[in-house]
């Protein structure tokens, strides 16, 4: 037997929640092909860079050697145009000597004007090719420097035909197969980070106040697996129609197994709940169904309705229904209303 007496409950907010990752990345293709070689399934653990899959890259690597041609052409226009340059610059040099020295001997009155207006005609015919030739290597290192932006080009196109890995994951989705054609944005695997785990549960706006980040928690698997965890996040949007917040807990430890959306029950510790406490084994139920524990008076047990609060694995709260001092019956299993006993009171603990 057990009086009734004021005390204190462990108070949890309990929900059900789906496991969920907090970084979860879809692996897509960003070019239209074909796959050739899966390299990663289901289950595989990899790393940042690791090769997930490979896509046909025939025709990409030909336009990519059209280029590489097409480079080494310019490069030889481009030798071909500076060669041009020097030539037009050393006759510029000698047009000017010749000049310089016609002028001189027409001062002297040993050659005519004509030849002087002949010179100065040379000298603007190679200041003019030096032009040209200049114009001609500019724009054959305009053409490289175009051809050049084509070929990283092509190369980030070739390089999106391998398929790799944007960090250290868990592979929890494969789409896609050998043989399989994809186009820019086709979802190929879908990876996410086992070290940030967590379990999305909702907590009702009544008691959601209670819960802060940090708050120790518990996890239980659908599996049966109890893994301890902490309040990671409380969310600011509540759901209009449930009138509930979503909550995350986060895992401790990554769990040995898990999948995602796997269903499991969050136990948040969020304080204590005091008041009239009796042993939850005291509770049971009448023949209508009602809730209530056995009272013992004069020696004999009466069925009491009692509504009831917080509880632990050990004691419930009683919120209405019983009195400090009352004597109740520490196991009901067993007993009935109207059965005489032998009072034995237990203190409760």
């Amino acid at each position: 037997m057990s009086v009734a007496a004021q005390g204190a409950v462990a108070a949890r907010v309990v929900g059900p929640g789906t496991v969920q990752a907090r970084v979860s990345v879809t692996v897509s293709a960003r070019v239209g092909s074909t796959v050739v070689e899966v390299l990663a399934d289901v289950g595989d653990t990899v790393q940042a860079g690791q090769l997930l899959a490979r896509l046909d890259d025939r025709d990409l690597s030909a336009r990519r050697g059209v280029v590489t041609g097409q480079q080494e052409s310019l490069q030889r226009n481009t030798e071909g145009a500076r060669a041009a340059l020097a030539k037009a610059q050393a006759d510029l040099e000698l047009a000017r000597s010749k000049q310089r020295r016609d002028a001189e001997l027409l001062a002297q009155g040993y050659v005519s004007a004509a030849v002087l207006d002949a010179s100065n005609a040379a000298l603007g015919s190679a200041a003019a090719g030096v032009d040209i030739a200049r114009a001609t290597l500019a724009a054959r290192e305009a053409d490289a420097r175009t051809l050049s932006q084509e070929a990283r080009y092509s190369d980030a196109v070739l390089s999106n035909t391998r398929i790799a890995a944007p960090m250290q994951a868990v592979v929890v989705q494969r789409m896609a197969e050998v043989g399989s054609t994809t186009a820019p944005g086709t979802p190929l695997f879908k990876l996410v980070d086992p070290r940030l785990l967590w379990v999305a549960t909702r907590v009702d706006e009544a008691v959601v106040g209670r819960v802060r980040p940090g708050q120790v928690a518990s996890i239980r698997l659908r599996s049966g697996e109890v893994l301890p965890g902490k309040v990671a996040r409380i969310a600011r949007q509540s759901d209009a129609a449930t009138r509930e917040l979503e909550v995350h807990v986060a895992f401790d430890s990554v769990p040995e197994r898990f999948a995602i959306d796997q269903e499991a029950e969050v136990r948040i510790d969020v304080g204590e709940d005091r008041g009239l406490r009796v042993p939850l084994t005291a509770l049971t139920r009448d023949k209508t169904g009602r809730q209530g524990v056995l009272v013992i008076a004069d020696g004999r047990t009466r069925f009491q309705p009692v509504e009831t609060g917080g509880a632990d694995a050990q004691q419930v709260l009683v919120r209405k229904g019983l009195s400090a001092g009352d004597t109740v019956a520490a196991v009901a299993a067993g007993l009935s209303a109207n059965q005489r006993v032998r009072a034995a009171t237990a203190p409760v603990r």
